[in-house]
């Protein structure tokens, strides 16, 4: 077995938030850029046992994999149970391409009843649940950097950002949950 660097999680096991809106690290997951296609989304989608998603703005998720939707052949996959997506990947015939990101990326999440009004604070999507509904994904800036948020549940929101940006987002985050609780 090779040596592997242990990397110090970013943000430790710090939390932040009010009653309202509560902000903690998200537990380690795999992640992949993974770009395709239409030819290949079904077979792609077969390998990673969740279908793809098409349309902007939109989510699959099945049994801790999630596949957000980040253009019309881009996509980010997050899975908490800690598989190989790469390994899934090299198994796959159709043309793609797939890249770990699991170490650059860090996910916070963002639950309570004031959740949406915590990220809203310094994020200009529209998170009304109209707008913005439960498995909805969307990259898009909170306060000066690129996000990724997806939308898990009716207070429930996972941010995802780079990891040399994480305590940066984790502070703004928390802030705003702070506001959002007076």
């Amino acid at each position: 077995m090779a040596d592997q660097a242990l990397r110090k999680p970013p943000l430790g096991r710090s939390h932040g938030g009010s009653a309202g809106a509560r902000v903690t690290p998200a537990a380690p997951a795999t992640r992949l850029s993974l770009r395709a296609g239409a030819d290949a989304v079904g077979t792609l989608s077969l390998a990673f046992g969740l279908e793809l998603p098409q349309r902007p703005k939109t989510s699959a998720s099945v049994g801790g994999r999630h596949a957000l939707w980040l253009g019309p052949d881009e996509w980010l996959l997050i899975d908490e149970t800690g598989a190989d997506l790469m390994g899934i990947a090299a198994g796959v015939s159709a043309l793609h391409s797939a890249t770990d990101v699991s170490h650059r990326n860090v996910g916070i999440i963002v639950s309570g009843p004031d959740a949406g009004a915590a990220i809203a604070s310094a994020c200009p999507l529209d998170l009304n649940n109209e707008a913005f509904p439960v498995g909805a994904a969307a990259r898009t800036v909170l306060g000066k950097i690129e996000i990724v948020l997806l939308r898990t549940g009716e207070e429930d929101y996972r941010v995802e950002c780079w990891r040399s940006f994480s305590p940066y987002a984790f502070g703004l985050l928390s802030e705003g949950a702070e506001d959002a609780g007076l």
